[in-house]
């Protein structure tokens, strides 16, 4: 048996291999992973924040291909780290204890490959027990992509909680 395509449906094909040719470029999940730690005994408050770098390059300056910055590369643009840390101030923070957690980079590194590439940031904060509350605000960009959501992993010596912030909800407070 043969199959005969008419020209719509050639035209057709052709248009879903286009759009999906297109589609196949960017990473296909808006989002991101916070990881917030605290240990009473440790007096140490960690924060892991895993950012597709695509995004981080939108955000910043407009271009997600862009290789202007370079962040956690070798050849890292003198004011990468000072831009990130300036749009981070405007949307994400943590807040412990009512006290806003000041974010310092103690390390930053990228995971992954191509378009998946992540940069993964860790800050640390030293905080004496007891920890009460935790607000995280984290709207990293929901500015950009409507259908952001960043994924929130809270660990409180032996409490773990699972939260999923985005434009509509972009922030949580936790009492303990």
């Amino acid at each position: 048996m043969t199959l005969k395509a008419g020209p719509q449906l050639l035209l057709l094909l052709g248009l879903l291999v286009v759009g999906f040719s297109f589609g196949a470029k960017a990473h296909p999940l808006r989002l991101s992973l916070c990881e917030i730690e605290y240990s009473s005994d440790q007096q140490l408050l960690t924060i892991s924040l895993r950012l597709f770098v695509t995004d981080v390059n939108e955000a910043l300056v407009f271009d997600p291909d862009s290789k202007q910055l370079a962040l956690g590369q070798p050849d890292e643009s003198a004011a990468a780290e000072q831009l990130l840390l300036a749009y981070l101030d405007r949307f994400f923070h943590v807040r412990a204890n009512g006290e806003q957690v000041d974010l310092r980079i103690k390390s930053k590194r990228l995971k992954g490959e191509g378009d998946n590439t992540a940069l993964a940031l860790l800050f640390e904060h030293r905080l004496a027990p007891p920890l009460t509350s935790l607000e995280i605000r984290n709207a990293v960009f929901t500015d950009l992509f409507f259908d952001q959501n960043n994924i929130v992993y809270v660990h409180v010596d032996d409490d773990s909680k699972s939260l999923m912030l985005s434009k509509k909800t972009p922030a949580h407070k936790l009492t303990f």
